[in-house]
């Protein structure tokens, strides 16, 4: 396997990864917590939140953007143009769609939540900080999802794109 493979593999498995990781939460972790009381889903998202800042998750999700460009250099460079731009679709497509909008959007209430004192807090408090998280948070979970399927869907269209 040529560099040219590797490197779109690498690429198309990543970004995989992350779309299923997405998908998989928004159709099933998000519906579920739906059903939980207010202290419930606040202290299972603190949790959630703090667990997931780990290799397994940052690895991947930090590397499929410099993979899914890398391809795309090396595919343009090199005259595959019809790979290479299907790559810089997806690579735009992860960078403002998955990594812009958790960055600027889902991280900052992240943050939020996890300042929220649980311990201290009464029962309207409670309420309203899952209300001022919850439906934001979810909004733009539903947007990065879908922005990492199309992501995924253009690194995998180039994979059996040829020039």
């Amino acid at each position: 396997m040529n560099a040219h493979d590797t490197l779109l593999v690498t690429s198309v498995i990543g970004t995989g990864l992350v779309a299923g990781l997405l998908y998989g939460w928004a159709v099933s972790v998000i519906p579920g917590t739906t059903r939980v009381a207010d202290q419930t889903y606040v202290e299972t998202m603190q949790d959630i939140n703090r667990a997931i800042i780990n290799p397994a998750f940052v690895i991947p999700f930090m590397g499929v953007p410099l993979a899914l460009g890398a391809a795309s250099i090396l595919h343009l460079r090199t005259g595959d143009s019809r790979q290479g731009v299907l790559l810089v679709g997806a690579t735009a497509t992860y960078l403002v769609g998955v990594l812009g909008v958790t960055i600027r959007g889902n991280i900052p209430l992240n943050d939020a939540l996890d300042a929220f004192d649980l311990p201290a807090a009464a029962s309207d408090d409670l309420s309203e900080r899952r209300i001022t998280y919850e439906q934001p948070w979810n909004r733009l979970h539903r947007l990065r999802t879908a922005a990492s399927v199309i992501a995924f869907g253009l690194a995998a269209a180039a994979m059996v794109a040829a020039d």
